[in-house]
């Protein structure tokens, strides 16, 4: 049986945060008003910083934007925005994970990547990154490759498990052998599942889901990574 390797990208991998950078680049074109991000996102966000509100309200609020904007644009629009992010900003990862890909890559185990950002951007980080294999959030198209603003979706943490199921058939995959990285309760379910789980800086919100868990919380790394510094600790020591 093969011995898989799970990253979450937005956040474990990619340090800016996905789908941040995608909003810019929609604000930037013109295709969200900029008024938006002061009435809806800013408060989100002030209340994140001020450690008042949580992270995933302020990622959720920029979702559901992001989700209500895409509707009417073509797909070559979006396949243009992803580059670009990529292009400019595909290096600004996390190192801890950047060298844990290149060390599954080298141990022969699938590194699969499994992300709520939209299909056209985490094909564009497999690319890069040499992921074997990947799964998305699904932004549907009509036949003249528009979206039309239905989302099949895989930033919560059922659809995660779902995806993981579905690659354990097609690749014969081991659990018991296999890893996973995530920072947010989204990753939980495929954090859960694996022997070797891992969170990179992750959110309360995550830790919380986690120690109600004891076997889960016995198992799990935490990682974080400041300015040129990693930290590994355990859930007791958070």
């Amino acid at each position: 049986m093969s011995t898989a390797a799970f990253f979450d990208i937005d956040g474990t991998l990619f340090r800016e945060g996905l789908i941040s950078e995608i909003f810019k680049k929609f604000v930037t074109y013109e295709i969200v008003e900029m008024d938006r991000w002061y009435r809806e996102v800013m408060p989100e966000f002030e209340n994140w910083k001020k450690r008042q509100g949580n992270y995933d309200n302020y990622m959720m609020k920029m979702m559901e934007i992001f989700m209500d904007s895409v509707k009417g644009l073509h797909k070559t629009q979006m396949e243009f925005i992803a580059r670009n992010i990529v292009n400019q900003k595909g290096e600004r990862v996390y190192v801890y994970t950047r060298d844990r890909i290149k060390w599954h890559k080298a141990q022969g185990h699938k590194v699969i990547s499994i992300s709520g950002s939209p299909t056209e951007f985490i094909s564009e980080f497999a690319k890069k990154y040499g992921f074997y294999d990947f799964a998305a959030s699904e932004y549907k198209l009509n036949s003249d490759n528009y979206y039309t603003g239905e989302v099949v979706p895989m930033w919560d943490s059922d659809s995660k498990k779902n995806a993981i199921d579905g690659f354990i058939k097609k690749y014969n995959i081991d659990l018991h052998k296999s890893y996973a990285y995530g920072d947010t309760s989204g990753d939980f379910n495929m954090l859960k599942m694996v022997r070797y789980p891992t969170t990179i800086n992750p959110t309360r919100e995550l830790i919380e889901q986690v120690k109600e868990v004891p076997e889960f919380a016995e198992r799990l790394q935490i990682v974080v990574e400041r300015k040129d510094m990693v930290y590994k600790l355990r859930v007791d020591q958070t």
